[in-house]
């Protein structure tokens, strides 16, 4: 099936970044925003994204839709798409790229296939895609090569398997490495600085460990405006890791974390409007006087 037209659930940072991707190299991306926030709106304008105002129309139209949401909706989105496929009789491609675990993206799966739409298991590792080769998207599930087509456009993707499941698997295992030493050294970071040990800790990882002192320095501040979405990935991973008879505690602690960040002013910014220069000990003072007071 040739790709033509692309739709986006929903155009965030990371929706609108893959859409403007597929844009720039010729393909059509619309996303349905009735009922959706002006700051939305404004992301799916700059990317070039048209709007179809309905899900069914964005149904009609789409060859393929990308979930790209927060956890916590990835679950109705597809009911809402799998309704508009029955209503419309369509067999589109409905990709979940969501951060989700293993078997909740094998319940979706069920739910679309259910209805007569096929379905991809997919997972995003690396930022927005605005910078080529820093990105990857992979890919699992039996339809998993109708996406290879979108790599002559811009998208690295890659299948590595035709189980459902098998994408979301590698992104739960990868993030809670990353986002979860992304935790960590921000709690520390807040203990540190309430213990008046700011500089001597730091010291110590600059010297001792300079490769965690960069990566700490890089994450922490890219962190605090998405802190809200790492919330329900953390507990997906925790649930995932539970059901591999592994301990959870780990991952619902890193949950708190980022709840504990998304509650301040500096997670109350987007990533559209927050200060990626400020200094790291900015940072953390500025979570520890607000965290505080949560």
């Amino acid at each position: 099936m040739p790709i033509q037209t692309i739709g986006i659930l929903s155009p965030g940072d990371m929706g609108q970044a893959i859409a403007a991707v597929l844009n720039q190299h010729g393909l059509k991306t619309i996303a349905a925003l009735d009922d959706r926030s002006e700051r939305t709106r404004q992301l799916a304008a700059a990317a070039n994204i048209q709007d179809v105002g309905s899900l069914t129309q964005l149904v009609i139209e789409s060859d393929v839709v990308l979930s790209v949401l927060v956890p916590a909706v990835a679950t109705q989105a597809a009911k809402q798409v799998a309704e508009a496929i029955a209503d419309v009789g369509k067999p589109i491609l409905y990709v979940d790229c969501n951060a989700i675990a293993p078997q909740k993206v094998i319940n979706i799966g069920h739910l679309i296939e259910s209805v007569g739409g096929t379905f991809v298991d997919a997972s995003i590792i690396g930022p927005p895609p605005r910078v080529p080769n820093r990105t990857r998207i992979y890919t699992s599930g039996k339809q998993a090569n109708q996406l290879q087509q979108l790599r002559d456009r811009g998208l690295d993707v890659r299948v590595i398997g035709d189980e459902i499941g098998q994408a979301s698997g590698l992104k739960m295992s990868y993030a809670a490495l990353t986002k979860g030493l992304t935790a960590i050294g921000t709690e520390l970071l807040i203990a540190a600085h309430r213990l008046g040990l700011d500089k001597e800790l730091w010291d110590e990882i600059s010297n001792s460990q300079p490769e965690l002192a960069s990566i700490l320095t890089r994450s922490i501040p890219t962190m605090t405006p998405k802190a809200h979405r790492w919330v329900g990935e953390m507990e997906e991973i925790a649930e995932t890791f539970k059901e591999l008879g592994l301990t959870e505690q780990i991952f619902y602690g890193a949950a708190e974390v980022y709840r504990l960040v998304k509650e301040t002013s500096l997670g109350k910014e987007t990533p559209e409007n927050s200060n990626r220069d400020r200094p790291l000990d900015e940072i953390i003072t500025i979570l520890s006087n607000e965290a505080s007071d949560t």
